[in-house]
């Protein structure tokens, strides 16, 4: 797919590599939507990739004295999710980014990415639009600040040019009148792209309620002003401004309501396609912006988001992928890495996908290709202490890196030999794995490897998971056969092991 890999240690290195490069040259950092694309030939001309991710101090979320919000290129989407900044004054991203994909493309997928990406129906394009965000590019040019409603000149199409990096992303904090949520309607729960999705963010005015329990404090009365942006309705994310210009200065009540909705289709012009109809898109255009306005209104627009949402990232490991690469900026060809331990040295595979390099280099079989999309989850693995989906990591991102697979979890279970045998440990299957015998959890048995990685991280992550944060675990694997039960209850069971 790419002939050469450039591991850069810097953006200055980056910009440089661009700047003589140009159109054959992409920076790949979490590469979720860069993978399928050159795959799919979206992306045509490119033969030149540059990871970025182990640049230093690129993943961080700051606000400054001004209370305006930073978002570095390398910020993630498990990052937004579990910032307690995004979560308290960037709430519609925050939900929006919980709702991609599902916890292992959230690991690596990028927020940078998915703007550059730049399909109507990415999800944190919407909420970002709606707080006024702005994106800072650099080149060896110079560097300049694109507001965001600037930045897309069509389906996937922006202003951004070959020779530039995305170095910032920045939006004012929510004040604490303004009030916030992100709707998204796809075919399912999760995994799924946006039939229609949509951020509102509400200055208001509020009262005291009532003593009915269910009505307690402060609810919004008042629209001081009003932002609303729809997703997936139209060729670029766009304002929804005739329902923006009536909510000003109006009661949130029900009549209100259901009038700014009405007006708010007005900026939707969707498209028949698999997904759904036009007239389908369009009706629930109105029904999510009363939902969300109702939401805000009776204080719920957090309602379903769990506090502390699963990410499957080890406590003891999940920042070994931010470090830097020891050695100067240079072309991948040999990838050399450690796989359940053990070093290893490929002189092959370096442009092939990381799920290939394990089963035909590494001869790592357990891990399966399923859809080879980021879909099903059967290629799970732990790269760096994170799970990922190893279908979307580009191969010469394991230079240097941490590898767990399914071979390796007995490995980390080590056990004490019997007395009488020789001293030292012997391999024992892990709690999840004995869990998942015991139960009989599989069928076909082709999604099991994966099942068993998502499981094992959780129990990392969390020792004692409830019911709802095993199912938040597994949202990014799929069985075929089974409606589940005996998964959830082996990873249950396996809890209940001390690992």
């Amino acid at each position: 797919m790419w002939h050469e890999y450039i591991n850069a240690t810097s953006t200055d290195e980056v910009v440089k590599i661009l700047g003589e490069k140009k159109e054959r040259a992409r920076i790949i950092a979490g590469g979720t939507d860069l993978i399928l694309e050159l795959e799919r030939g979206v992306r045509k001309g490119i033969d030149i990739l540059v990871d970025v991710s182990r640049i230093p101090n690129l993943d961080q979320i700051t606000i400054d004295g001004d209370d305006v919000i930073r978002l570095g290129p390398l910020v993630t989407h498990n990052d937004c999710t579990a910032s307690k900044l995004i979560r308290a004054r960037a709430y519609p991203l925050a939900r929006a980014a919980w709702e991609v994909g599902a916890p292992q493309i959230r690991n690596r997928g990028t927020i940078a990415g998915n703007l550059i990406t730049a399909s109507p129906a990415n999800d944190t394009i919407t909420p970002l639009m709606a707080l006024g965000a702005s994106v800072t590019l650099i080149s060896t040019r110079g560097e300049r600040t694109i507001p965001l409603n600037e930045f897309y000149t069509g389906v996937r199409k922006t202003v951004m040019q070959a020779d530039e990096m995305l170095v910032d992303i920045s939006f004012p904090a929510l004040t604490k009148t303004q009030r916030g949520t992100f709707i998204k309607l796809a075919l399912r729960r999760t995994q799924a792209i946006s039939l229609v999705n949509a951020a509102i963010i509400l200055d208001v005015s509020t009262r005291r309620a009532g003593d009915e329990p269910s009505t307690r404090g402060l609810r919004a009365d008042t629209v001081k002003s009003a932002v609303i942006t729809l997703g997936a309705v139209t060729p670029i994310i766009v304002h929804a401004e005739a329902a923006e210009n009536f909510l000003a200065k109006k009661k949130l009540n029900e009549k209100n309501i259901a009038q700014a909705a009405e007006l708010a289709m007005q900026a939707a012009h969707p498209i028949d396609d698999v997904r759904g109809s036009a007239a389908y898109r369009l009706e629930m255009v109105k029904v999510i912006i009363a939902r969300g306005l109702r939401a805000i209104r009776d204080e719920n627009e957090q309602a379903g988001m769990p506090k502390k949402p699963i990410l499957l990232q080890g406590k003891k490991t999940a920042d070994r992928g931010r470090q830097t690469v020891h050695r100067p900026s240079s072309i991948v060809n040999v990838i050399e890495t450690t796989i359940n331990g053990k070093k290893f040295s490929f002189k092959s595979g370096y442009n092939k996908t990381l799920l290939r390099l394990l089963r035909e280099e590494g001869l790592l079989t357990g891990t399966k290709e399923g859809c080879a999309e980021g879909e099903c989850g059967a290629c799970t693995v732990f790269l760096d202490g994170n799970a990922v989906m190893s279908c979307l990591v580009p191969a010469p991102r394991a230079h240097g890196a941490q590898i767990i697979t399914v071979e390796g979890l007995a490995a980390l279970t080590p056990t004490p030999l019997p007395e009488g045998e020789r001293q030292g440990v012997r391999e024992k299957l892990h709690p999840m794995q004995e869990a998942f015998i015991q139960h009989g959890a599989v069928q076909c048995g082709y999604c099991t490897p994966g099942f068993i990685m998502s499981g094992a991280k959780l129990l990392e992550e969390k020792s004692k998971p409830t019911h709802n944060e095993i199912e938040q675990a597994i949202t990014g694997n799929l069985c075929r056969c089974t409606g589940y039960y005996k998964i959830v209850k082996a990873i249950e069971d396996a809890s209940k092991t001390k690992v």
